[in-house]
């Protein structure tokens, strides 16, 4: 049962990360587009670093 909590509230968390990154991104892409590769690249690291939490606590967990 409390692993479920834990489950659920770190996959919320995840989602919010992922959302904010993804708006941070689109919105520097838009005041700088010459570096949107950059961006990127950074924005889908920071995205896989948040989506990684929601494994290790599905590992911790389980």
């Amino acid at each position: 049962m409390i692993g479920n909590i834990h489950v659920g509230l770190a996959a919320i968390g995840a989602a919010l990360a992922v959302g904010l990154i993804g708006m941070s991104a689109s919105d520097a892409v838009g005041r700088n587009p010459g570096a949107s590769t950059q961006i990127l690249v950074q924005s889908i690291l920071a995205i896989a670093f948040a989506e990684a939490i929601v494994f290790y606590t599905l590992f911790l967990v389980g």
